[in-house]
Order: C-alpha cells, then structure tokens, then sequence
C-alpha cells in the first residue's frame, strides 16, 4: 500500500513538473514572480505533498528558487548567471556537434521537418511556437550524438534561459535570420561537415545571447 501510494505521489509529481516547467518556459510565469503551492495544488487538482516535490525537482534544475521564510519563486537570472549558460552552453555544444555521426536519409528528414515547422511558426509572427519547436529542431541534431549525459545538460541550460529568448524573436528580421541559418545547419548536417556545423552553432547562438544579454541588462535596470 505504501509503496502504490509512494508510485502515484512520483506520476503526480511528473506531470507538475512538466506543467510547471511549461508555464515557467513559456513565459505564463514570470521571472521573480511567486509560486505559491496552495494555489498550484487548487490549479491541477492534486495535494500539496507532489507540489513540493516537483518544486524541489525545479529547484535542483535551476527554474525555481527557494527563499527560507519567503517561499517558491520563479528563477530570475542575473546577468553573470546568463554569461555562465551560454559560456556552458558554447563548449558543450561544441563537442556534441563535433560528435555527431553521419545522419541517415530519414533522421536528417525529420531534422528538416521539424525545421520546417519552425519556419511556418516564423512565417505567421507565432513567437511561442517558434521558441518551442526551435528547441526541438536544435534537440533533434543533439540527441544523436552518443554524449547522452552532456545533451542531457545542455537541455537543462536551454530550459533555464527559455524565458528571457521572447523579447529576441519579436523582430522579423531576427526570425528571418534564424531560419536561414537553420537552413545553413542542415545542408552542414547534409554533407556531415560537423566542423561548419560548430562554427553555425557559434554564430547562431551568438545572436541569442547579445540580444537576449541587452533585453536582461534594459529589465534588470528598469526593475533597480
């Protein structure tokens, strides 16, 4: 009996944690904003105790963070904390790519699919989906590199700057350029040119982080 009971607060737990990572991903919560666990227990209809393990789960993540006496709140980034991600982000990206083997006919189509579902959400201003379905297709080149543990990682680095990427892709042009040199990447892919394949990575996520840094630096001085 325990041990059923133990099962169902673990799946209870798993869908919180994938409910309120969508929300914190998403932008529905907001850096600094509270979380509070009797009103997110009211939300999705559960008890506080898988609440304050999923909020434990976030924390260890780096979405949420914990104040002694204060309680939950939705992780907001310094700027050196921003730096640090995308200092991460550039050395193990550049070994993962390094990595990759050839792609077969069919996973590089579904690479370019998924591709194409980010220019349409380009093509028609769907910022939200656009965000989502950049981190898939970039996630989709990742995951067949044999690092599983260092993809593993890097999602988690995608995951914790996924809230401050909006504001960088409400200008056209920007979306025009990521999708162009999503276009770059696949025919890199196509040809197994992994060494151009890092320096596109570099020059694209380069774009990410100077205007996401100039956006977290204008919030950051707003808010003092």
């Amino acid at each position: 009996m325990t041990e059923d009971r133990g099962r169902d607060v673990g799946r209870t737990a798993a869908r919180v944690i994938e409910e309120l990572e969508r929300l914190i991903v998403t932008g529905e919560f907001l850096p600094g904003q509270p979380i509070r666990q009797e009103l997110m227990a009211e939300r999705f209809g559960v008890s506080r105790l898988p609440i304050r393990e999923a909020l434990r789960h976030l924390t260890a993540e780096g979405l949420v963070r914990h104040e002694h006496n204060v309680g939950y709140t939705v992780a907001r980034l310094q700027q050196s904390e921003f730096d640090q991600i995308y200092l991460m982000r550039a050395a193990l990206e550049r070994e993962v790519l390094a990595s990759l083997p050839r792609f077969t006919d069919d996973v590089l189509a579904e690479v370019r699919r998924i591709g194409d579902t980010v220019t349409a959400a380009a093509e028609r201003g769907d910022i939200l989906e656009m965000r989502m379905r950049n981190q898939v297709f970039h996630f989709a080149m990742f995951e067949q590199s044999p690092l599983n543990l260092v993809v593993a990682e890097l999602r988690r680095l995608w995951t914790m700057a996924m809230p401050y990427h909006a504001a960088y892709l409400y200008d056209a042009t920007v979306r025009q350029r990521v999708v162009a040199e999503h276009d770059l990447m696949l025919e890199a892919l196509a040809e197994h040119d992994n060494d151009r394949l890092i320096e596109l990575m570099n020059l694209h996520r380069h774009g990410g982080e100077t205007s996401t840094g100039i956006m977290l630096r204008a919030t950051r001085t707003s808010a003092d």
